[in-house]
């Protein structure tokens, strides 16, 4: 996160983590885009049917709604930066996407498992049409049907 210049898309389902295991991430953040990086969150919907069915298989006491709420809370605090965008869509309770210019991390949430139980993989964009590019093309056509998080946390 600290190399890139660009753009940084924390695409999973919560991000709660990012808030408790980075020092003073929302001051990295604050900077970023300041300094004219793009910064983009794309969460679940606390509220959806989707957030629901996946609390249940996962079992965990910290339900992903509580883990949403936490992203939520800390992004309300950055609400001042314009330039940070947040949206909630669904459709990729399965699957984290965290960019970093041309770099990210993907993790495939597998069956019953929280996502800090899950593989990782280090991409870095090499060729066009490649992996990272594929990556890039899902986390961009979910950006496009969600939904900002300024309308409210109820899903549309």
């Amino acid at each position: 996160m600290t190399k890139a210049q660009h753009d940084l898309v924390f695409a999973g389902y919560t991000n709660y983590f990012l808030w408790l295991e980075q020092a003073n991430f929302a001051g990295a953040l604050r900077r970023k885009a300041l300094s004219g990086c793009r910064v983009r969150f794309l969460i679940g919907d606390p509220a959806s049917p989707v957030t629901a069915a996946r609390e249940a298989e996962e079992g965990v006491p910290l339900t992903l709604s509580t883990r949403i709420a936490v992203t939520l809370d800390e992004l309300a605090k950055l609400s001042d930066v314009a330039v940070i965008e947040s949206r909630f869509e669904t459709g990729h309770v399965n699957l984290s996407v965290f960019r970093f210019d041309d770099e990210m991390i993907v993790t495939p949430i597998l069956a019953r498992h929280v996502g800090h139980d899950s593989p990782m993989l280090h991409l870095r964009r090499r060729q066009a049409d490649g992996m990272f590019d594929r990556f890039s093309e899902h986390v961009e056509e979910l950006w496009g049907r969600g939904r900002d998080i300024r309308e409210g946390n109820a899903q549309a």
